[in-house]
């Protein structure tokens, strides 16, 4: 009897242990000349190991498994004259580089068979010497020691640490990008942390002018990419009238890959500071389901879609939420949340997206367009719906030009 209480009172006592999450510390460092031919050395091995494991899988009738591809690739590999410089490097990364592949092969199986959600998975490719390179090392690959991270046989490097890390981290991955830098990704647990909000729900419209518009009447305007872009399409003309493999397109290609960083950069500092901001503010947080993928076959928005980064921040939105216990919600695409009336429930249908605002004579309220749609979200996911019976469309729309910005009048018929 002594005995069961005392293995009940451990399961009590494991139960009671707070959730951990894992999340990506992400560092940059300035490897010496000596630390890049070895680094790039590495970054070799690692490309070419899952490139033989990648044909070997496409011969092979049916595929092997990471074990026989291990055996393969890396130990009966190291021992020809062709593959004899795989010993030089640490073999921990080579490991990690076959069994990433077998976690790229299990995602692509589970997508086509609909076990996986979102998007469809292709088949894995090969990796080539121009794209960004990357080694992931294990905790017997590498140590913190002091200010700087020894790397199995690459030596001490010196991160600059923006942050200190929140825990011991399992693992580090070597990346280097198109331009040519070079960072530190740990793999650390955290905690999840309670902070209380400020606002019981937020709802929000995301669009291409105004990146955001919330339902409670702000906004948020996305940095101007036009002169970085601009630049880049100049650069990308002059790329594509160069010569393959002649070191003026490797130049030209590398000034592409830093205004693209530039881009980048500024999008993902805008996109984590509004993010962290309406996660900390609301305890729920509403979003509607945007099909991007289908969006950008628009040839005159797709580039500006592409720039405003909307499944990005959905992405952080939904992380951040989880950090903080907060709730987030997504409102199904279907939903005609522009088509609808936000204070009485009237549906007067679609508009043209040249019409800024809406004025509903069914309630007489002069109405917002994102406003408007921003409100409807947080009412569909919050569960605060109209009544639809009595909101169906029994009218007709007809355009009105005003003194200010164009609007539409919703007459309802017999007026």
């Amino acid at each position: 009897m002594a005995l069961l209480s005392k293995r009940y009172c451990s399961i009590i006592e494991q139960s009671k242990e707070p959730k951990t999450m894992k999340a990506r510390y992400q560092y940059r460092f300035y490897p010496t000349d000596q630390q890049r031919q070895k680094l790039a050395q590495l970054f070799g091995c690692v490309r070419v190991v899952w490139n033989d494991a990648l044909a070997l899988s496409k011969q092979s009738e049916k595929k092997p498994k990471s074990a026989e591809l291990q055996k393969v690739v890396i130990t009966q590999a190291k021992q020809t004259e062709k593959r004899a410089w795989l010993s030089e490097v640490s073999n921990i990364p080579l490991q990690q580089s076959v069994a990433d592949l077998e976690t790229a092969f299990k995602n692509f199986f589970n997508s086509g068979k609909g076990k996986r959600k979102g998007r469809k998975i292709g088949y894995p490719k090969f990796k080539k010497r121009t794209n960004s390179q990357s080694a992931r090392l294990t905790r017997y690959g590498f140590s913190l020691k002091g200010d700087g991270v020894y790397l199995a046989k690459i030596g001490i490097v010196k991160p600059v640490w923006s942050r200190e890390l929140p825990s011991e981290p399992s693992s580090v991955t070597v990346i280097k990008d198109c331009a040519n830098r070079y960072f530190l990704s740990f793999v650390v647990e955290i905690q999840p942390t309670q902070i209380e909000a400020k606002n019981p729900s937020i709802g929000i419209d995301l669009g291409v002018k105004t990146f955001a518009v919330m339902s409670n009447g702000e906004k948020a305007q996305s940095p101007s990419y036009k002169k970085l872009d601009r630049r880049v399409r100049k650069l990308q003309r002059k790329l594509a009238r160069q010569p393959k493999d002649s070191r003026r397109r490797n130049i030209t290609r590398i000034k592409i890959a830093k205004l693209h960083n530039r881009i980048a950069d500024t999008r993902k500092d805008f996109l984590h500071k509004l993010s962290t901001k309406i996660v900390n503010e609301n305890q729920v947080i509403v979003l509607e389901d945007l099909n991007v993928s289908g969006m950008v076959k628009n040839r005159r928005l797709s580039r500006a879609i592409s720039l405003q980064g909307w499944r990005e921040f959905r992405t952080l939105c939904e992380a951040k939420s989880e950090k903080f216990g907060r709730e987030f919600k997504v409102v199904s695409r279907w939903e005609p949340t522009s088509q609808v009336c936000s204070d009485c429930g009237f549906k007067w249908g679609k508009i043209d997206l040249s019409i800024r605002s809406v004025l509903c004579l069914s309630c007489g309220t002069e109405q917002d367009r994102d406003e408007n749609a921003a409100k409807n979200i947080e009412q569909v996911g919050m569960g605060n719906r109209h009544d639809s019976k009595w909101a169906q469309r029994q009218s007709k729309t007809t355009p009105v030009a005003s003194v200010g910005e164009a609007s539409r009048i919703t007459v309802r018929d017999g007026r």
